[in-house]
């Protein structure tokens, strides 16, 4: 088996992309939504998927072609499908259900007119708002919230002008999480 950690070390600081129609890179990103999900006090679980989020742009061969193309990804489940066998549900669980997420929140406008403009581009490729029935199955995931958490860092995690942290800084997180 791979070392996971060391995987994902060598993808975070080799990996150069920006972050779809925003100004910082995927791995920046991803960084930040860790932080502030340290910065919350959250459980490492939390924050170990706050970090790996997003780890299915990395899997993805061109994330910025697909989104110019009109197409969602699916980086969520590509990610998950990934990670899955190295990570507990815990941890899997909420990046599985960030999007569906993002999805739930926009129902509140105010959500909606507060996300970037990047963000509301991926929103219509991944569906759409929500509708009450979706909104009441998706209430019914045990993880729902820790998703919803981590949706709200994802959106939080887009600052361009703030010192953030090296991927080395989560290893010892990283591989105190692989089951």
């Amino acid at each position: 088996m791979p070392n996971i950690v060391e995987e994902i070390i060598f993808s975070f600081t080799n990996n150069k992309s920006l972050y779809i129609e925003e100004r910082l890179t995927m791995s920046e990103h991803m960084i930040q939504t860790a932080m502030q999900a340290e910065k919350n006090k959250c459980s490492g679980d939390l924050i170990c998927s706050s970090l790996l989020h997003d780890y299915g742009h990395f899997v993805l061969e061109d994330p910025n072609q697909l989104v110019g193309n009109h197409i969602d990804g699916n980086h969520e489940a590509i990610g998950v499908n990934y990670l899955k066998k190295y990570f507990s549900n815990e941890i899997i669980e909420p990046i599985l259900l960030h999007v569906a997420a993002k999805k739930y929140l926009v129902r509140d406008n105010k959500y909606f007119n507060d996300l970037s403009e990047a963000s509301k581009t991926s929103l219509k490729l991944q569906g759409g708002i929500m509708s009450d029935i979706e909104a009441e199955k998706f209430e019914t995931n045990k993880t729902y919230e820790n998703a919803i958490k981590l949706r709200r860092f994802d959106e939080g995690a887009k600052n361009l002008n703030i010192k953030i942290k090296k991927i080395e800084d989560y290893k010892e997180l990283l591989l105190s999480k692989v089951i």
